[in-house]
């Protein structure tokens, strides 16, 4: 199969795909942390060349539901662009949604697409595939079927703020990193789950 994995630099998926004999290709603005396919480009260069498989990360900064309290009016001054932003990345998550490629998976943490689009096919967490973390993740699929569960473990720890607010571990973990660095250890698809979309859609 002839896969690109879309808005992806740490290569995870890509190689997954590849030890499977799949002719995969990754494509992101930055270079790819490790050495293999890669485009580095703006993703519509590539986009709608022959493609067997897509799946697909868009940046969600705008689109998840953990920022919305920046786009009340209150903080239309510190972000004055917010709102077209959020327009923005609507449009560029569609462009994936609505690409003729027969199989299709869009990739993002809930948001604002369940309401904006539709309600995604299916909701995964890392351990379900063999990492102790929690990380929920949505997928919307096109001609795929579900992920099915590798290896089920406990959903890690946890840390609960004097506000309450309860965040996973890992995930807290990384605010202490630089922003580059908290980026890629957030943003980086779990080893489990990239096996498992090879595995599981790389026969199909």
């Amino acid at each position: 199969m002839k896969v690109l994995i879309a808005c992806e630099f740490s290569g995870s998926v890509r190689e997954e795909f590849k030890k499977l004999g799949h002719d995969a290709w990754s494509c992101d603005i930055v270079d790819t942390e490790v050495p293999g396919n890669h485009f580095t480009c703006d993703i519509k260069e590539v986009l709608f060349q022959e493609w067997d498989l897509i799946i697909a990360h868009p940046p969600c900064t705008r689109l998840t539901v953990t920022g919305n309290k920046w786009y009340k009016p209150e903080y239309r001054e510190r972000f004055p662009t917010i709102l077209e932003d959020r327009e923005k990345a609507v449009e560029f998550f569609m462009l994936f949604a609505n690409h003729p490629c027969k199989k299709i998976c869009i990739e993002n943490p809930v948001g604002i697409m369940s309401t904006r689009w539709k309600k995604p096919t299916q909701i995964i967490h890392p351990w379900q595939f063999g990492h102790e973390a929690s990380k929920t993740t949505c997928l919307w699929l096109k001609g795929l079927e579900n992920l099915s569960h590798t290896n089920v473990v406990g959903k890690g720890e946890f840390v609960t703020y004097k506000s309450g607010k309860r965040m996973t571990k890992w995930y807290a973990d990384a605010a202490s990193l630089s922003p580059k660095e908290r980026e890629r250890v957030r943003n980086k698809t779990f080893k489990g789950i990239a096996e498992a979309m090879a595995q599981q859609w790389g026969g199909i």
